[in-house]
């Protein structure tokens, strides 16, 4: 599914699309209640058996995996533009560098004005660093994409075993009478208290609330994701940008090499990531179970995951009116993404309709379906008659500091980002 038009590659907007579509199937959860519920389901609204078919669908199918491929689109359509701007006869530093200030703005506000979950920030701080690495040849990326990878997971892993090992120990019957009161402490802490729900809820009763929580209690949060996680954002990025100059990304490769990557990594992945929730399942949601399988043991599969789904999408999707309709949630995945959060603070927010707290994991996700049609209706009606998603068009303009024509059939200069 090569197919281009003057500016746009079909496949890695479709690709795109679908992964922003799949970014809000978990974020739901982090905006219809506490935080700790998000990372632990029983912390919060878990008492059905609907919520648990959700858990496990977005666990066996999309947490971490979608937005890892959003992460690996991001980095195509980096160099993508970068390659554009040089071609034009700008400085592609230039480009790039104004694109991520911009980026960064949009993404503080995200976070201080609105959520937790933001990625934006983190997004447009480690692309700052990824365009050191553009120029080298596809097999130069993923050399360097590995090695990143590889430098955030093998530590992450290894501290995580050794974690769970000194968790097993204060649990063991063999442990001290201390060490056992300091297991129960920590299991305890992980359900909030009437008081944690209730300063939690009023934090999120208007946007001035959220500001005055989110300053005092997590300031630096979008800044310190560079270190918490930018080595993983930053080997996706460059997976990205090997991706797109192998042609992997942009439908040149053969169906057959498609169908053996999609094949075998969609494959593994969901016989892991399957297996992982059977035993969390069984174990009822058991910490000794479920922060191993969560948190360690299967993170390192997330870009096999992406890699694997990309191969998948380009073997599958074929261009048409589906893909047309995809593709368009694509190119205005920027407004996709912060329209989704929009709608998800409006919904559950106190400034809306306050379902903040009141609905359990399952019922929350019900907005989910109604959100994707709304991405898969407006964004081709609005791109028929216009250049860019809205968001999309404000960081044009911000990045190129002067007003861009927003309706087709508009003068303008020509497109490099």
């Amino acid at each position: 599914m090569a197919t281009t038009s003057s500016d746009r590659i079909l496949s890695l907007d479709v690709i795109r699309g679908i992964a922003v579509m799949g970014i809000f199937s978990v974020n739901v959860v982090g905006m219809a209640m506490i935080e700790r519920a998000y990372f632990y389901p029983p912390a919060y609204g878990f008492d059905g058996l609907g919520d648990r078919i959700m858990w496990a669908a977005n666990f066996i199918v999309v947490d971490g995996k979608f937005r890892s491929l959003f992460s690996i689109l991001f980095g195509a359509s980096m160099v993508l533009v970068i390659e554009r701007a040089v071609a034009a006869g700008k400085a592609g530093w230039k480009v790039h560098y104004a694109r991520m200030a911009v980026l960064l703005l949009f993404g503080l506000a995200h976070f201080y004005l609105l959520w937790w979950g933001d990625i934006l920030a983190n997004y447009a701080l480690v692309g700052m660093i990824a365009f050191a690495f553009w120029r080298l040849p596809a097999q130069g990326l993923l050399l360097v994409a590995v090695l990143a990878l590889g430098a955030m997971y093998v530590p992450d892993t290894v501290g995580g075993l050794e974690r769970i090992a000194r968790f097993e120990a204060k649990a063991a019957p063999t442990a001290t009478p201390e060490e056992r009161a300091s297991y129960e402490r920590q299991v305890a802490e992980r359900i909030p208290s009437a008081q944690v729900l209730a300063e939690d809820k009023a934090a999120h009763a208007s946007i001035p609330a959220h500001v005055r929580s989110t300053i005092e209690h997590q300031p630096w949060r979008p800044f310190n994701s560079v270190p918490g996680y930018g080595l993983e954002t930053l080997g996706l990025m460059l997976l990205g940008m090997a991706g797109y100059k192998s042609g992997f990304l942009t439908g040149a490769w053969s169906r057959r090499r498609y169908a053996l990557v999609a094949g075998v990594l969609v494959g593994a992945s969901l016989a892991v990531y399957g297996y992982g929730a059977w035993r969390i399942l069984v174990a009822d949601f058991a910490p000794l179970t479920y922060f191993p399988w969560d948190q360690v043991y299967v993170t390192p599969m997330h870009p096999f995951s992406a890699i694997g789904y990309s191969a998948l999408i380009l073997l599958v999707a074929r261009p048409g009116a589906v893909a047309d309709r995809f593709a368009a949630v694509g190119r205005a995945a920027f407004t996709n993404y912060l329209g989704a959060t929009l709608v998800g603070t409006v919904v559950f927010y106190g400034f809306g309709f306050g379902l903040y707290g009141e609905l359990s994991r399952g019922e929350a996700w019900l907005i989910v379906p109604v959100v994707w049609v709304v991405m898969l209706l407006w964004s081709k009606w609005w791109l028929d008659r216009f250049r860019y998603g809205p968001f999309e068009w404000a960081w044009r303009c911000l990045a190129r500091w002067r007003w861009e024509p927003m309706r087709k059939g508009a003068l303008s200069a020509p497109a490099v980002a």
